[in-house]
């Protein structure tokens, strides 16, 4: 079995774990949940991260970069993403269609691309387990 296929089986049964709420911002942005947290055993110093994005019709997340040490698959569970990561084309993602970021990879668009309809994702990150901060904006 590919290890897309493994890690989005994994990424989608954790999506129905109970979490609180990591950030909320303005109704016109996104909320973000924390849905998974574990070191990986047999990689030691890395931990498995993964957080459900909720966007409400028309919102977005300001441009931002992730954890330096992390690598990204994100899983668009319903709507629609529009998303463009470092130098890559502007692209919209659809219900069951993913993607990856690289380590230090900039993320300048994220957002619902509908203005009607939410849309949800759910990102995995593999990462350093002293990396606190999984997001940082970008200036």
């Amino acid at each position: 079995m590919k290890i897309r296929t493994i890690i989005a089986t994994t990424c989608v049964a954790l999506t129905f774990s109970t979490a609180g709420s990591m950030s909320a911002h303005d109704g016109e942005a996104e909320t973000v949940t924390k849905n998974f947290e574990a070191a990986i055993p047999n990689i030691p110093g890395k931990s498995l991260i993964a957080v459900e994005v909720d966007y409400a019709p028309g919102a977005a997340s300001p441009s931002h970069t992730h954890a330096k040490s992390a690598f990204i698959y994100a899983y668009v569970i319903s709507g629609a993403i529009e998303s463009k990561v470092n130098d890559g084309e502007t692209r919209i993602y659809r219900e069951g269609e993913s993607w990856s970021e690289g380590p230090g990879a900039i993320h300048s668009i994220s957002r619902n691309a509908s203005k009607t309809e939410p849309a949800k994702l759910l990102a995995v990150f593999v990462l350093d387990a002293n990396d606190k901060a999984l997001t940082t904006p970008v200036k």
